[in-house]
């Protein structure tokens, strides 16, 4: 029954998606060098490249050849810490539409789990409109443009945000809290930032779980492949410009935007100070929505901050706006709540990032409206912190001092 739920509910978000994206083209929104949903620069072909790399990875498990010297296709190299090539040996076992066909499952449970945590006051005031709104959210949710990526590239990262989001969610876990976020942040170092979250919110016990966690898988992938391990924790890991283009349209973090910026100057001069106050002004605003009772708030910001801290987020990593966007509309009832989701919406179903860096002159980009555009993404994330911040705040009944909050805290 419940397999049947979810693949009705599968299937009329597609069939949402489909109206959705014929209206857009009656509209002429899919015209060369339109602003919005500009296929020519959205650069999601479908083919699912990055799910090309992780199965190549796993090959090199499987035949022990150097993890990496290897090139996938599009000569994409391998990019992510041993874990992941170990985890992705399943995946190099079977024919490549078969690995296709798992890896959307992946991507698609991950992405219905958020949005029912992410909207839960918006759905649960809904009632019996649930099974009508559920799915619409679920088709607009799939075209964000961070999420559209993880789905045409066969990205990691919506599977890492559910395992995440589940380990800090869940109410009576058969897990030790802290457990899916060590496995996370062995797969590919990001998730990282939810276990100082825990720290900063007393939960001590719970990031040490997830501390050894990640040290537990690191240390077997230490000894199923101790040469690759060795060359990644002492080379590889340092190596930013095995990302691709640092300094693309496409690398949303403030490093990203440093290096648009100054593109002549050492990037980490600036980088480090900028990423260092963001972290101390993030972290602390998480942790006041935590102890105001407003955990999936505290989330929501810890999930944003791991794109914007990384040395290179490219806008796939960004699909934590999705909770953003939850959170802020809540249950629906604030008219200026409801505007702030939409717009943040609207902005990243667009290309606006990408659109810029293809569309406009150089001497554009230089201005302070093309930095803006060019940085679209990564700037409204960071203005999302204190909107997170101002919501997650105004909780009527602070945590006592020696409280845990509840795992899933009622949003405002």
């Amino acid at each position: 029954m419940a397999i049947a739920w979810l693949v009705a509910l599968t299937a009329i978000g597609y069939l949402v998606v489909t109206a959705v994206s014929g209206l857009m083209l009656v509209l002429d929104v899919y015209r060369p060098g339109g602003l919005m949903f500009d296929l020519d620069v959205d650069h999601v072909s479908g083919l699912m490249l990055d799910l090309n790399v992780y199965r190549a990875g796993g090959q090199a498990i499987l035949h022990g050849s150097n993890l990496y010297a290897i090139r996938a296709a599009d000569k994409l190299p391998f990019t992510y810490p041993p874990v992941s090539a170990v985890l992705a040996v399943p995946l190099a076992l079977v024919p490549f539409p078969v690995a296709r066909i798992a890896w959307t499952a992946m991507v698609y449970l991950p992405l219905l789990f958020a949005v029912r945590v992410g909207f839960r006051p918006i759905l649960d005031r809904a009632g019996g409109s649930n099974s009508v709104i559920f799915p619409v959210i679920l088709a607009i949710a799939a075209y964000l443009l961070p999420i559209r990526q993880v789905i045409g590239f066969g990205q990691v990262d919506m599977l890492l945000l559910g395992i995440c989001l589940l380990d800090c969610v869940a109410t009576s876990p058969k897990w030790p809290r802290g457990l899916l976020i060590g496995l996370a942040t062995a797969i590919k170092l990001e998730p990282g930032v939810f276990i100082i979250y825990l720290l900063l919110t007393r939960r001590r016990r719970e990031a040490g779980v997830a501390a050894l966690s990640f040290a537990g898988w690191t240390a077997l992938a230490w000894l199923i492949n101790p040469r690759d391990s060795v060359a990644y924790w002492t080379g590889a890991i340092f190596d930013t410009s095995r990302l691709g283009g640092n300094a693309s349209a496409g690398n949303q973090a403030l490093r990203g935007m440093v290096l648009r910026l100054h593109a002549d100057v050492t990037p980490d001069l600036i980088w480090l100070p900028v990423a260092l106050l963001v972290a101390v002004g993030g972290f602390a605003a998480a942790r006041a929505c935590w102890k105001h009772g407003h955990d999936l708030a505290g989330i929501a910001i810890t999930g944003l901050l791991a794109a914007l801290l990384s040395p290179v987020a490219w806008i796939h990593h960004l699909c934590w706006v999705l909770i953003a966007i939850g959170v802020i509309a809540g249950d629906g009832r604030s008219v200026r709540r409801n505007w702030l989701a939409a717009l943040t919406g609207v902005l990243f179903l667009s290309s606006l990032p990408i659109w810029a860096e293809v569309r406009l002159p150089t001497s554009m980009l230089r201005s302070v409206p093309g930095f803006l555009l060019e940085n679209s993404f990564g700037l409204w994330a960071l203005g999302l912190i204190p909107v997170l911040l101002w919501i997650g705040a105004r909780r009527a009944e602070p945590l006592p001092t020696d409280a845990e909050p509840a795992a899933v805290a009622k949003p405002a």
